[in-house]
């Protein structure tokens, strides 16, 4: 399920999946309304979570969507 997370966000990010890792900043992407909603329906598809979008609008590197999907997910 990471691996698909990590692709999706890739794609969403329009970057190379080598660029993802925890610490990513992701102010460095197009981190705007559109790819909050695009990460919404990828995490909502991957690991059947319903993120906030408030929430995850406030998130500053791909750790802190994957600490929300964990929270989110109940793990």
């Amino acid at each position: 399920m990471l691996n698909e997370f990590i692709e999706g966000l890739a794609e969403i990010l329009e970057t190379e999946i080598e660029n993802i890792q925890p610490d990513t900043l992701l102010g460095n992407f197009a981190w705007d309304s559109l790819a909050v909603v695009s990460t919404m329906a990828l995490v909502d598809d991957v690991y059947s979570v319903m993120l906030d979008g408030q929430a995850l609008a406030k998130c500053q590197t791909v750790g802190d969507i994957q600490k929300l999907i964990a929270v989110a997910s109940g793990n």
